[in-house]
């Protein structure tokens, strides 16, 4: 009965979405805990590329039934893209599920969202402007709208009356914006309502039932370990928790069902937005791996902020989630260069850090402390046995895992799902 979390090690992007789908064929829900449509995962399927922004990956993976949680703030407009955007290209989506208590986004809080960081100018924290985190303050604030409210049209108007009495006095005194319509705000909310209907449930009891009857479940985070509310580099981080924590208070299954926590790594660090970055190359370095690995956001097209490996992180994702196994992606995009740093540790104004330092401005001052090790030139895309990588491949690799303190258990070579390197089953089989 494996409740199997799985969870970025970095800033986000690190291929969880790959992840995801390469246990697909071995689980039986795959389950969204937190976030929103402010993260995206790319999923490569033969010569079929999919970018999903709301839907779980197990919605690709036939039989799976895929679930989006009590802890996902939800753009109804967004899900139903998503949802008829896969219809028409063949895939079934018929099982998939929508906590009665996952939040919905309404049109004010994507408007708040985009006028307050143009407020902030230089001080802006990065944010993708589709309302997420106006919908979780919403939600802390106790003036949320759930998904459940849709299917009562009375508390429905009085929970936006409500919220647009003091939403209307931001916009239209502070930021100089048109105030929003309640009947506005109730068509769109209201537009799709019947449409999801038959996807709306108790997710919490269908996931617990399920891991009663043995059933396999893969709970997915949006984000990454230091974008965490609690356990990022606030305040550059998104509002949810997207630790493997999360899972539990996103989902409603308990601590005690969860079996293994799976880590996603990329053999580089790459970050979105604002907020400090230790690694980051400014230089050719950092174009190349740009280039070699197309980074650029699935859900934003920005171009991602590129750096070495950076273990110091690594080690404290480690931590702060359980993780059981690492995955390594992207080990192919490194192929090409003589000599690959990774950061060992951080050098603060003369103290060197060998974990996360606690405060705030030590982090923001931290420089890399390297260790290099040797690169190689041999195309590593059609490996797929850890023996037919390049002995400097492999080195990288054991050293990774040496450093972060948790053994590797899959290696990406390349973006599709048969390029990976199984080296122990991440459902704990062996």
């Amino acid at each position: 009965m494996p409740a199997i979390v799985l969870v970025g090690a970095q800033w986000g992007d690190e291929g969880k979405g790959k992840a995801t789908d390469l246990l697909g064929s071995g689980v039986d829900y795959v389950v969204k805990f937190n976030g929103g449509n402010n993260a995206g995962h790319t999923v490569v399927i033969g010569s079929e590329k999919y970018a999903l922004h709301l839907l779980p990956s197990g919605i690709l993976s036939p039989g799976c039934t895929p679930v989006i949680a009590n802890g996902v703030v939800v753009d109804l407009g967004v899900l139903i893209e998503e949802i008829d955007a896969l219809v028409a290209r063949g895939v079934d989506v018929s099982k998939l599920l929508v906590s009665a208590n996952a939040h919905v986004i309404p049109p004010y809080n994507r408007v708040l969202d985009r006028v307050t960081e143009r407020f902030l100018g230089s001080r802006k924290i990065g944010t993708t402007g589709r309302g997420i985190g106006p919908t979780y303050a919403d939600k802390m604030n106790r003036v949320g709208i759930r998904v459940q409210d849709l299917y009562d049209e009375s508390i429905l108007r009085q929970k936006v009356e409500a919220s647009l009495a003091t939403k209307n006095q931001l916009l239209v005194k502070i930021y100089n914006r048109r105030a929003v319509e309640v009947d506005e705000v109730m068509e769109e909310l209201l537009r799709h309502a019947e449409r999801i209907r038959p996807m709306v449930t108790d997710t919490a009891l269908e996931l617990n039932e399920a891991l009663d009857r043995g059933e396999t479940v893969l709970f997915e985070a949006g984000q990454a370990t230091l974008l965490d509310v609690d356990h990022g580099t606030y305040p550059f981080v998104t509002s949810s928790n997207a630790t493997s924590g999360g899972a539990c208070t996103g989902s409603g299954v308990a601590p005690t069902r969860v079996d293994r926590v799976i880590g996603i790594f990329k053999a580089y660090t790459t970050r979105v937005g604002e907020g400090p970055f230790p690694t980051e190359l400014l230089d050719e370095h950092g174009q190349f791996l740009r280039d070699a690995g197309h980074e650029y956001g699935t859900t934003t097209g920005r171009p991602r902020r590129c750096g070495w490996a950076d273990v110091v992180i690594g080690r404290y994702a480690q931590r702060v989630n359980g993780i059981t196994d690492m995955v390594i992606t992207k080990l192919d995009v490194l192929t090409g260069l003589d000599a690959v740093p990774v950061c060992v540790a951080y050098d603060v104004q003369g103290t060197r850090f060998d974990e996360m330092p606690v405060n705030q401005s030590d982090f923001h001052h931290a420089r890399p402390v390297y260790e290099e090790l040797p690169g190689w030139t041999e195309d590593i895309t059609g490996c797929r046995s850890f023996e037919e990588l390049p002995a400097n491949a492999q080195a990288y690799v054991r050293r990774l895992e040496e450093l972060m303190g948790t053994r590797v258990s899959v290696i990406g070579v390349g973006p599709e799902r048969d390029q990976s390197i199984i080296l122990h089953d991440m459902l704990g089989r062996d």
